[in-house]
């Protein structure tokens, strides 16, 4: 009888815990940049197919980065990995600090360009290692908890924003001097958390991704099993790649006129808008929390494609707009994409044995797609953001034929 596979192990614990800390930090710096979208509309007079170059800036970061990080988790392993991300990440934020002094949106998009490096060898590093923290079978489940609490994080960030960018200023929303406080506060924080983790000791991990088993070094990666095919003959890897770069490229869309849609259409001030963000973001922590749970009991492939026709059938609903109701859809919208992210990756990933760290990074890659996505939308959004909605549902229906078809591992 096959023995019962445990969400984790014991010796695992602590590690754990602070790899999912890193999954709320860039939860966080997500969530801000769509306040600075709006924030930057206002005092830099942009629009918003301009103010969408943020996204742009920052997903497109991780074509760039991704795959270099891949290949330094390959060479360096998991810590080193984890401390290079932290790295650039602080060095994204203190660089607010001349691009505020300078009043230029071009040096704000060179921060957040390297604010975004930090974040994508973060999820290049951090999604193998919440899934190599135990058994293969419920590496969905240990990715879907981390990513609830990047969902936690993605409802303090809102918060955060609307505090130094609209209330703390004092009503003035005509400088940028609560953005450099704002960012060098986050900097600070994110050095002490990679301070800590230099000294943090990392067990013997067990990779979850080969049949086998095989122990390896916390330091070192690779691992022996060679799997018989390349990594693009792996179909369920390639539709990864593509699943998530549809994916992010909605969630950039969708998160980035959030704003701008309760303001227009609901006719809500900016401040309001931006406090039901984080209930907007709290739908997504409840989805993650809900798809862990129903994980349980349903498979994973397809929890994801009935998660994908829910955010089809709300697209709808918000491009109508119905009042409430449409807004209301609009935050299912959210719940709705929740465990899309860490599922896709961990499907893409399985049975990939020493081409893991690899195959995240490319997956990684995807996220690409919400440095387009946001521009796009915004084109549209420049006349009526609700039409605006209708887009997202070309990528939720290729994440619909992912969960319900392609997601499958062929073995030969």
């Amino acid at each position: 009888m096959e023995q019962k596979a445990t969400f984790t192990e014991r010796r695992y614990l602590i590690t754990f815990i602070f790899v999912t800390s890193l999954f709320l930090m860039w939860g966080l710096l997500h969530s801000m940049s769509d306040v600075l979208n709006k924030h930057f509309q206002n005092v830099l007079q942009l629009s918003k197919s301009q103010s969408g170059l943020i996204q742009f800036s920052v997903f497109g970061a991780y074509f760039v980065m991704s795959i270099p990080a891949g290949y330094f988790l390959k060479r360096f392993g998991y810590k080193p990995g984890v401390i290079l991300g932290l790295s650039l990440f602080a060095i994204g934020t203190f660089l607010f600090v001349p691009a505020a002094n300078a009043g230029s949106f071009g040096y704000f998009r060179i921060a957040l360009f390297v604010l975004g490096c930090g974040m994508a060898t973060l999820e290049t590093v951090a999604h193998p290692f919440a899934a190599a923290l135990g058994d293969q079978r419920t590496s969905d489940q240990r990715v879907n908890l981390s990513q609830f609490f990047n969902a936690v994080g993605a409802i303090v960030g809102p918060q955060i924003g609307e505090y130094f960018l609209f209330h703390a200023s004092g009503g003035q929303e005509d400088h940028l001097s609560s953005v450099k406080t704002l960012y060098v506060g986050i900097g600070c924080v994110i050095v002490l958390i990679a301070f800590v983790f230099f000294f943090l000791r990392i067990p013997v991990l067990t990779d979850p991704h080969t049949a086998e088993g095989t122990h390896v070094d916390p330091e070192s990666v690779n691992v022996d099993t060679e799997p018989r095919k390349k990594l693009y003959e792996h179909r369920h890897f390639v539709w990864a790649v593509i699943a998530q770069f549809f994916n992010v490229a909605a969630q950039g869309g969708t998160w980035a006129f959030f704003i701008n849609y309760g303001h227009e259409v609901m006719g809500l001030s900016d401040a309001t808008a931006v406090g039901y963000m984080s209930i907007f973001m709290a739908m997504m922590a409840i989805g993650r929390a809900v798809g862990t749970f129903l994980m349980r009991f349903i498979a994973p492939n397809k929890l994801l494609a009935a998660f994908a026709v829910g955010s089809i059938l709300m697209c709808l609903i918000v491009a109508q707009k119905l009042g409430w109701v449409s807004y209301v859809a609009l935050f299912m919208i959210n719940f709705f994409f929740s465990i899309m992210f860490p599922t896709i990756f961990s499907l893409g990933i399985k049975n990939l044995g020493k081409q893991t760290q690899q195959a995240s990074s490319f997956i990684s890659m995807g996220v690409v797609g919400g440095a387009f996505f946001p521009m796009l939308m915004g084109l549209i959004a420049n006349h009526d953001v609700a039409t605006a909605y209708y887009l997202p549902i070309v990528c939720y229906a290729v994440i619909f034929m992912f969960g319900a078809k392609f997601y499958q591992v062929k073995h030969k």
